[in-house]
């Protein structure tokens, strides 16, 4: 059976079960793993989706049939793998298909922490005929990593600086997040009350991006109905993190951003923030006054860490709720980033919801907005036919407008076949002016 060449992502490996991802898909690219890194080690790891116990016997079957031994953390979270990687300086595969819909499932390739192999690098490893068996059959040892992935992730914040009292609704949408969140958690002087924290791979309580309005819904309203101080978000396989102010309004990650990216630089004064070519203005602002330097990446986490090792970067944010930390092998911790925030609320004595309210006040901005076009090329080209003469244009990540009191962004999606606008304004009305503009030239 030959393997779907349309599962290899610029990312990942992606695609539908059983139809595209499936239990031969697994084993192969177990085995190819093995011969593409030339590994005699490799940990693996698998979220909670339904498909994934079936997958992962298979994926660890193609990894010791080419002679490589398992170190098996079981089912985790996507943070609890980089962590099992990194401690260990081994490569590993991660059966996870982040926040994709419950039909999904995939694969996370790490070369090496920080290094994650391209989906699209592996096409033509994971394409082969055929796989020379192993003159010797690797061995299976389960490695229950809890207490050390805990210690890991307390030691990236200063948890004496949390305020006393604090109520936190957290909804990790039946994904990996509530583990994670209950281990590192269990000691911690908080309230929580839990939402959705059983690990269910149907999802059936909602879908596992928090980008999505819909998928916050439940979450603000308790925090409303609680009272709460704030809530957490988690994608489901808790790589990324977002949150709620105590009036049960989300708040932007270009807001929790730049206000984290503020603080780390007033911590250590100085220093540089890697971010994305998306994020807003107040990142940049906050950075400034800190005195610390903002360095703009492509979207994504190959582009991202690298810069951020190049530039010795403290910290590193993309739109999308990715915080990359230094001191967690350059790589994502939904719950350490939490841990973060708590210890920032701690130091400035001030609610979220008071330290996001000059910045709302301030900077105005729409939520990401998808269209599907036929050719994504030709709306960047008109994007940049008609922005040109009164603005500056910049190409880093696809189009970027930036003008006086507004800047935009157009680009094609890495993960979605949809070309995605974001936009910004000092002025609110300016804002819905230039969303309009830009809406009616991209739907042509």
């Amino acid at each position: 059976m030959d393997i779907n060449p349309k599962i290899f992502k610029p990312y990942d490996i992606r695609g539908i079960y059983p139809d595209e991802v499936n239990e031969e898909a697994a084993y192969r690219i177990g085995s190819a793993f093995v011969v593409f890194t030339g590994a005699q080690k490799v940990m693996v790891g698998r979220d909670g989706r339904v498909s994934g116990p079936a997958l992962h016997t298979s994926l660890i079957k193609g990894i010791i049939e080419q002679g490589a031994d398992v170190l098996d953390i079981g089912q985790a979270s996507t943070d609890m793998f980089y962590y099992a990687c990194g401690s260990q300086h081994l490569p590993g595969i991660m059966v996870t298909a982040s926040h994709n819909p419950a039909e999904y499932n995939g694969f996370k390739l790490v070369k090496e922490m920080p290094d994650l192999v391209s989906g699209e690098d592996f096409l033509g490893a994971a394409s082969s005929k055929t796989f020379s068996a192993a003159s010797r059959k690797g061995s299976v040892r389960p490695w229950d990593i809890r207490n050390e992935y805990r210690k890991k992730v307390l030691s990236l914040a200063d948890v004496s600086k949390i305020p006393e009292g604090l109520t936190i609704v957290v909804d990790p949408a039946n994904g990996m997040g509530g583990v994670a969140y209950d281990i590192v958690y269990k000691d911690i002087p908080v309230t929580t009350v839990k939402l959705f924290f059983e690990p269910d791979g149907t999802f059936p309580n909602h879908g596992g991006d928090p980008t999505k309005e819909e998928n916050r819904r439940d979450l603000c309203s308790r925090v409303k109905a609680e009272r709460a101080d704030l809530g957490f978000a988690f994608d489901t396989d808790a790589d990324r993190f977002f949150a709620v102010d105590s009036t049960g309004v989300y708040v932007p990650n270009d807001f929790l951003g730049a206000l984290l990216a503020k603080y780390l630089i007033e911590k250590h004064g100085g220093g540089t923030i890697v971010t994305d070519a998306l994020i807003g203005w107040a990142m940049r602002d906050l950075v400034r006054e800190a005195g610390g330097t903002v360095f703009m990446s492509r979207v994504g986490h190959v582009f991202i860490k690298r810069e951020m090792d190049k530039n010795k970067a403290l910290f590193g944010v993309e739109k999308s709720g990715h915080y990359y930390l230094p001191d967690f092998y350059f790589a994502e911790s939904a719950v350490g980033t939490s841990l973060m925030l708590l210890e920032m609320l701690g130091h400035c004595k001030k609610s979220l919801h008071e330290l996001t309210r000059p910045l709302r006040e301030k900077y105005h901005m729409i939520e990401p907005v998808n269209f599907k076009v036929s050719d994504p090329d030709a709306v960047l080209d008109a994007v940049r036919e008609r922005y040109s003469p009164s603005c500056e244009i910049q190409e880093l990540d696809g189009i970027s407008i930036i003008a006086e009191n507004w800047h935009a962004n157009v680009r094609k999606s890495n993960t979605e076949p949809v070309v995605r606008l974001n936009v910004e304004a000092l002025d609110g009305g300016l804002m819905e002016q230039k969303r309009d503009e830009l809406l009616k030239l991209i739907q042509g």
